[in-house]
């Protein structure tokens, strides 16, 4: 039971944070127009993963892994406990 709870309470902690980083994130079109002017390779394009959309991304990607492995972990039917 003291498990579930842990693992329950690092569920919500987990979709608390993934939604804090989707907000922060910057919509794709506010780049939209640099790249219709032609300035789409820019030096923030080419670092992307340094900066700090970069590590938004890297962010929202591990948080969403770990989202769905908890709900999976959390709604599997454990007889024995």
């Amino acid at each position: 039971m003291t498990l579930l709870r842990v693992l329950t309470a690092i569920f919500m902690l987990v979709s608390l944070g993934l939604t804090v980083v989707i907000l922060l994130q910057e919509g794709k079109q506010a780049g939209l127009g640099g790249t219709i002017s032609g300035a789409a390779e820019t030096y923030w394009g080419k670092n992307k993963g340094r900066s700090m959309e970069g590590k938004l991304e890297k962010a929202t990607k591990i948080m969403v892994v770990l989202f769905f492995v908890l709900s999976i972990v959390l709604n599997m039917d454990f007889v024995g406990f």
